[in-house]
């Protein structure tokens, strides 16, 4: 028997996101087209008064308007314990600051493992709430970004920590 999954789509300024949560913490926050980057099941029940979901998608929407700088949902996250620690690492980088993947391999004791951590974010399922946008290369690049460089970009400006040249969303 497959575990229930439920669902919310929550319009945003960067395109339809899908809210995704168990019974006990938010598994996944999708963008659009975002297929194959997280396993899921192929059908979720569609709720719109899961109060997991109903929270997530509130304080997303109070991220965007600029009223909320961290996250208070509870998460239920699968993965290695590798990317858990990885992606759990996440939730530590300040809003309005942006970190190395090498600083970020530094934090979770794992110095060697840049490339890793790398990797564990392209996988982050729960993003703005874990916010892997707030990660960039070491030249102060922005590099991957399962959304696209612009809407990283994009949500670096929101939280003021990126310059004022501007990429379009397409």
């Amino acid at each position: 028997m497959t575990e229930q999954l439920y669902q919310l789509f929550l319009e945003s300024p960067v395109g339809q996101l899908r809210l995704i949560s168990s019974k006990t913490g938010l598994r996944a926050v999708l963008w659009p087209n975002d297929l194959s980057r997280v396993k899921l099941p192929s059908t979720c029940e569609s709720s719109s008064h899961h109060p997991i979901l109903r929270t997530t998608s509130e304080q997303i929407t109070q991220y965007f308007q600029g009223e909320r700088k961290e996250f208070d949902v509870p998460l239920d996250l699968r993965g290695t314990e590798f990317q858990v620690a990885t992606w759990l690492s996440l939730a530590n980088i300040p809003y309005g600051k942006t970190i190395t993947y090498q600083q970020q391999a530094d934090s979770i004791n794992r110095p060697t493992a840049t490339r890793a951590v790398g990797s564990a974010n392209g996988r982050n399922p729960i993003s703005i709430v874990l916010p892997c946008h707030r990660v960039i290369g070491a030249n102060g690049s922005l590099t991957g970004f399962a959304a696209g460089i612009a809407t990283k970009q994009f949500l670096l400006q929101l939280e003021g920590s990126w310059g004022e040249q501007t990429l379009p969303l397409t």
